[in-house]
């Protein structure tokens, strides 16, 4: 018992050198661990610790930090100060992921490529209107972008020729101006072409709307005033001429004044569109109940399905807009389906998506499709392949759509044709909320 007290001392004391020796290991870990997150950290700084005395600075290349003591000051706080340069310290992969999504916010086609010609970054504008995944594009060459031989390539000529492009105009299918411009790497190396492309084709429909407006201005004055006239006597005159020369009036002559008239209310709806009566409505409640019963009936005469896939994320979405210039766009749309129908039964299909600060309505048909030489032209005005059709139809759609703020754009193939509509998201809470 006399050796108790010694040897109990000798276990504490062995239990502490143990605990003291695991602890200055992982302290030692620790400091490894801070030694290697600074040697890592790829851009010059300096860390002053005034409670500790001690100042920490990296500079720019160098792998280890210098570390200087100075006299404490304990009530002073501590200060962090650094030199980030974003093209020497930081990998431009970074970089390009930060850029994307306010990329994606510009309406303009922006790419970038590496000196290969290979596409490292894409926003959705240039992968929209060329047809393509974004996300499928990256690392492909720009070439499978474009669809174009690389002589016709406003980007690869610049890279080739090491100058950049000002203003440089395009005339292919993408008409409209392109500028570029390079990223070095430090040893003179080319590290990125970023190129921008500006497309005039909106400044072209400008331009046609507006002597759209013009014309349109002639027609009601020159037009519009006469066949009233002749409208109106017509329906005096009527009730003295004979049976057979009455109902040729009724039948003939008068629905074809009217329907001259309509071809101009319709010119003067897209020169000089009526004022838009916003108000709130569930968008699927519009789709199923307002769409779905105005279709159903023409659907019916003309062995047409109408299908409706919805997003159940917008099953509680309230849009803004006028449900009765809204209904004429579905409508236009299915009217157009139905004049493209085979002598086959024929399904559309009407889907609504929510998107990144978009919603997206589509409406799909499985006719024979639109041909290439044609899609280009559906929405100009009086643009029609169909000896009856107005070419008129489609025009208003589409302006309708770009009065509510959104777009509308053309996919189509043999297999069928599908008409995409965007509108802006607005974030607001559901109609059932509590």
């Amino acid at each position: 018992m006399r050796n108790a007290k010694p040897c109990l001392a000798k276990g504490f004391e062995s239990m502490n050198d143990q605990w003291a020796s695991q602890r200055i290991n992982e302290l030692e870990r620790k400091l490894r661990a801070y030694e290697r997150l600074m040697e890592q950290l790829p851009f010059p700084f300096t860390f002053v610790d005034y409670e500790n005395g001690v100042t920490i600075e990296k500079k720019r290349g160098a792998g280890q930090p210098h570390l200087v003591f100075i006299p404490p000051i304990p009530q002073k706080e501590a200060e962090w100060r650094w030199d980030i340069d974003l093209y020497r310290d930081v990998p431009f992969e970074k970089i390009e992921a930060f850029l994307t999504p306010l990329l994606d916010l510009v309406p303009h086609h922006i790419v970038f490529v590496d000196e290969r010609g290979i596409i490292t970054l894409c926003n959705l504008q240039a992968a929209a209107d060329t047809g393509v995944d974004r996300d499928a594009i990256i690392g492909k060459h720009i070439r499978e972008l474009l669809k174009l031989p690389d002589e016709l390539i406003a980007t690869i000529h610049s890279l080739e020729k090491r100058e950049p492009l000002y203003n440089y105009e395009v005339l292919d299918r993408f008409y409209g101006i392109v500028n570029t411009r390079f990223i070095y790497n430090d040893d003179g190396s080319i590290k990125r072409v970023i190129s921008v492309f500006q497309s005039l084709s909106m400044m072209k429909e400008t331009e046609k709307l507006a002597v759209a407006g013009r014309i349109a201005a002639g027609i009601a004055h020159e037009i519009r005033n006469p066949l009233t006239t002749v409208r109106g006597y017509l329906q005096l005159l009527k009730h003295d001429l004979p049976d057979r020369m009455a109902s040729l009036v009724e039948r003939l002559l008068i629905p074809e004044l009217d329907r001259a008239n309509g071809i101009i209310t319709d010119f003067l709806n897209i020169a000089k569109p009526a004022d838009v009566k916003m108000e709130t409505f569930h968008l699927h409640r519009f789709l199923r109940e307002d769409v779905g019963i105005l279709l159903q009936s023409e659907a019916l005469l003309h062995h047409v399905n109408v299908h409706f896939d919805l997003d159940g994320q917008l099953d509680d979405y309230e849009m803004n807009g006028d449900r009765r210039q809204l209904l004429q766009v579905f409508l236009n749309l299915f009217r157009n389906a139905i004049e493209a129908k085979v002598n086959k039964t024929m399904n559309v299909t009407i889907r609504s998506r929510k998107r990144p600060h978009l919603v997206q309505l589509s409406f799909c048909d499985d006719g024979p499709g639109i041909p290439p030489s044609v899609i280009g032209h559906i929405f100009d005005p009086f643009f029609s392949t169909k000896e009856t059709g107005t070419g008129l139809g489609l025009s208003l759609s589409k302006k309708i759509v770009e009065l509510h703020r959104g777009t509308m754009k053309v996919q189509s193939s043999p297999a069928g044709t599908c008409f995409m509509i965007e509108f802006p998201l607005h974030n607001r809470p559901p109609f059932f909320s509590p």
